[in-house]
């Protein structure tokens, strides 16, 4: 028999796949295409204070290697999640993560706040990743100071395990994973998206509206495990890790590099199974292998000067 559960402060994972937020909808879209219980987990599409309409279109581009896209965070809003969404995720039989966003610090304690109240959720990622419109338009986690105080403010209004979702758009992650386990954290996620940008050149303008925009897929992986690398030599807390996750392998690389559990994102689009396909497949890797639990693969990464 193989333990697939992955413990993350207070939250127990079946297994260590989760679907990542903005890539599975509410996870009701998809009910008829995967059975949602063998899933690790699911994370909600950002959820912000009011409702967001998001970009002009278009707003998603197909790349080669992976794809760019500016939603701009388009959701129901909290009241609306609450009250048409939620009740069909507390059906589901797998960890329930709100994915929470805003544009000040105010708005992602209130939102939590208000979810607080509320009954089916098992955790929060906040998505430190939006504008910060009260520092300058710097993303939360871009100043290690605003990432940890921010945590630290959110932390204040819940017990829940807390998720903290990194940009890799810095110069030194791990220096931020590390203010926000000091502000509270249970766990930080990354990568999120890489800013990118894609030209029609016969219309020579920019191949979404905004003009550059967040950039997802198989290209990104080399740089999302070397992210997760070092924030596994910068903090103790657990990693959930994020970048081009395709199948097996992919998965296999960030838990032996020090992810925890692992997020599909981009390959929801290609086929919404592919976390449950893994899940599986992780499962007959380990009995193949005489892999008990988790706990053999997750930080097992090698130096070569232990080579013999």
């Amino acid at each position: 028999m193989v333990d697939l559960s992955v413990k993350i402060a207070g939250l127990v994972l079946k297994n260590p796949v989760l679907v990542a937020s903005g890539t599975f909808g509410y996870g009701q879209e998809s009910e008829s295409l995967v059975d949602l219980q063998k899933l690790g987990g699911i994370v909600t599409k950002s959820v912000t204070l009011k409702r967001r309409d998001g970009n002009p279109p278009p707003r998603i581009c197909e790349l080669p290697a992976g794809m760019l896209n500016s939603i701009g965070l388009a959701n129901v809003g909290v009241r609306a999640f609450i009250a048409e969404k939620l009740p069909y995720l507390r059906s589901v039989d797998t960890a329930i993560i709100v994915n929470v966003a805003g544009s000040t610090v105010d708005e992602y304690v209130e939102v939590v706040g208000m979810l607080e109240e509320e009954e089916g959720i098992d955790a929060y990622e906040l998505n430190f990743s939006c504008p910060n419109v009260k520092e300058g338009g710097l993303e939360f986690s871009q100043n290690a100071q605003v990432t940890a105080e921010a945590t630290r403010l959110v932390r204040d209004v819940t017990a829940r395990p807390l998720i903290v979702k990194l940009t890799p758009n810095v110069t030194r992650v791990g220096e931020i994973a590390q203010a926000a386990a000091d502000g509270g954290a249970d766990a930080v996620s990354l990568i999120n998206t890489l800013v990118g940008l894609a030209v029609d050149v016969e219309t020579r303008r920019p191949k979404i509206y905004t003009g550059a925009g967040g950039y997802s897929g198989p290209a990104i992986k080399p740089v999302a495990l070397a992210k997760v690398f070092e924030v596994a030599n910068q903090v103790d807390i657990p990693i959930i890790g994020i970048g081009g996750i395709m199948n097996l392998n992919d998965t296999l690389e960030f838990l032996i590099t020090g992810a925890s559990a692992v997020q599909v994102g981009t390959a929801n689009f290609v086929d919404p199974a592919t976390g449950e396909r893994i899940a599986t497949e992780l499962r007959d890797h380990c009995q193949r292998n005489g892999i008990a639990a988790m706990a053999e693969l997750v930080r097992s990464l090698l130096p070569w000067d232990d080579a013999k």
